[in-house]
């Protein structure tokens, strides 16, 4: 049998998960690992976190456990896959200082992802030495586990690029060790879901359903959702376009017949706003109902969720600890491997 390919992802903890981050990423990473043709490796990046974090670091450890639970809780599976946190693996962090002699401080300036997070932040003149490397740190994250596919965004494809890069560089002065990853792209239709609002669903814009919400918080977000301000009365026509109850029907509903009369109905008139909600609170509900069970019942047992986190991490220390020592062999930095 051939050997699986190797996956490399993650998510900085800087709180709970939403539904953007099932839709957008965790159902493909779950759908990934139940194939069989991977081995799964997948990241808690609390010190990527902690690059514009780090005066807050209760922030990072208090998220760490809830990104866990959410991981159990959609169906990530510690059986098949490796569940670890970054921090615990001191093999990343040498790596990291490795690569960053051969990558030049011009190079992770013009990295058009960083470029735009750097403005998004509002760093001014004071980006932190940290932030700016992170391309390098996550080329660290990537080799380490000798990952030859890394699921990604198209927003994400420079920092994957900015790793191959480093890869051929790297082994074109020292030698082939390091593997230069390909990136996965989801499925179409896997895209952001918009906030409740309309904007980009965000934690600080306060606009997300997350996927530990309970029910009564599950449906007050979605009465307050976005529709079309000129459907003022009931029996006025109604717009689908940029109404996000329709937005988020054509997601999450599966009866799209019964929607395609929704719409119909909604722009001919007749049809009132909090009935389409109460309608969506329906599938929403059945949605992540389950998940949300699930995410309790993991909960009742902290200390079980920390040894996974644990034994994860031990194994993917390992494997990081053997890539280390082959980049150390080849660099002649293993100065007294025979004794």
């Amino acid at each position: 049998m051939a050997d699986k390919e190797i996956i490399l992802t993650g998510d900085r903890p800087t709180g709970k998960m939403h539904i953007g981050h099932w839709v957008g990423s965790l159902q493909n990473r779950v759908e990934l690992q139940n194939s069989g043709k991977y081995d799964s490796f997948i990241m808690i990046a609390d010190k990527q976190a902690l690059t514009d974090n780090a005066r807050d670091p209760e922030k990072i450890h208090r998220s760490l456990t809830e990104v866990a639970l959410d991981y159990l809780a959609v169906g990530i599976d510690p059986s098949k896959s490796t569940i670890f946190v970054q921090s615990q693996i001191p093999a990343l962090s040498e790596l990291t200082e490795y690569y960053l002699n051969i990558v030049s401080v011009g190079r992770l300036q013009r990295n058009p992802t960083v470029k735009t997070e750097i403005q998004q932040k509002q760093f001014g003149e004071s980006i932190p030495a940290g932030f700016l490397i992170y391309p390098v740190s996550q080329a660290a994250d990537i080799t380490a586990f000798k990952a030859t596919v890394v699921p990604v965004g198209d927003d994400q494809e420079p920092m994957l690029e900015q790793t191959r890069e480093i890869v051929r560089s790297f082994n074109n002065i020292y030698g082939d060790v390091l593997v230069e990853p390909t990136g996965y792209f989801a499925p179409k239709g896997m895209g952001r879901i918009p906030g409740l609002d309309g904007r980009k669903m965000s934690k600080s814009l306060g606009n997300a359903i997350y996927l530990s919400d309970d029910a009564d918080t599950l449906a007050k977000k979605v009465k307050s959702m976005y529709t079309d301000p000129l459907h003022i009365n009931i029996a006025d026509p109604g717009h689908i376009e940029g109404n996000m109850v329709f937005t988020y029907l054509d997601i999450f509903g599966d009866d799209k017949a019964h929607i395609a009369q929704l719409k119909e109905h909604y722009q001919q008139g007749g049809l009132g706003d909090m009935k389409i909600k109460r309608y969506l609170i329906d599938v929403l509900e059945e949605k992540l109902a389950p998940i949300r069970q699930r995410r309790l019942e993991y909960a009742q047992n902290m200390d079980q969720v920390l040894k996974m986190l644990k034994e994860g991490s031990d194994h993917a220390n390992a494997i990081a600890t053997q890539t280390l020592d082959e980049v150390r062999h080849v660099m002649g930095v293993d100065y007294f491997g025979k004794f």
